[in-house]
């Protein structure tokens, strides 16, 4: 079971920690606010209430002990460039930090982070995606070309087998998994029939999938 460091619990950091508590990995969370520790205690392992830019107070943590540390300071920048290169060194294994700006994420991959994730881009980007037609579902961008949708069967597939469509042939899009009724079948084989009360989860090209579902 991999162990977390979570630096900061505003809304951000809350979120972050109510799913790894799902997942049940062991996690301890810090912030400088005795009111969002307190209000965190029902879904961590463990809390601290202090200030993470202090290199005493980090040492103290025992950082080498964690698989990853997440700092998720939403509100004070400094602060969280100042926690992601502390934590670096005192030889934390993996530095994953928040960016609410693009030059934000520069400076914290050059002074710390492993990892930045950027909510404000990628939720952006996920809702222009989903914008783009009613077939979509949902959307994860794996790189700038290609991407993993979701997206509700066509009328003119309904009946169909995967085989007969054959769009892994005519687009290189692959079939990744059926859902129906809320549950996701992963075990996709050419003869199973598609209708239009079914979603479909397809890896491919961006532009390969607009060709493909006319969006």
């Amino acid at each position: 079971m991999k162990s977390v460091l979570l630096i900061g619990l505003g809304r951000f950091g809350r979120h972050i920690a109510m799913k790894l508590n799902d997942l049940n990995y062991q996690v301890l969370a810090v912030d400088s606010s005795e009111e969002r520790v307190d209000d965190a205690l029902s879904f961590v392992t463990n809390v601290q209430i202090g200030d993470s830019t202090n290199e005493e107070f980090l040492s103290s943590l025992g950082i080498r002990n964690f698989d990853v540390c997440i700092v998720a300071i939403g509100d004070n920048f400094q602060d969280s460039l100042v926690t992601a290169s502390t934590l670096k060194e005192l030889g934390a294994k993996k530095v994953i930090a928040r960016a609410s700006k693009g030059i934000q994420e520069k400076f914290l991959l050059r002074n710390g982070a492993d990892e930045v994730v950027y909510p404000e881009k990628q939720l952006a980007a996920w809702t222009a995606i989903r914008c783009m037609s009613d077939h979509i579902l949902d959307y994860i961008e794996l790189d700038r070309d290609c991407s993993i949708f979701e997206l509700s069967v066509p009328e003119y597939w309904d009946g169909k087998t995967i085989v007969q469509l054959d769009i892994r042939k005519k687009y290189g899009i692959n079939i990744l998994g059926v859902r129906e009724n809320g549950k996701l079948n992963l075990e996709v084989v050419p003869g199973m029939i598609l209708s239009k009360e079914k979603s479909i989860l397809v890896l491919g090209r961006s532009k390969a999938v607009q060709k493909c579902f006319h969006i």
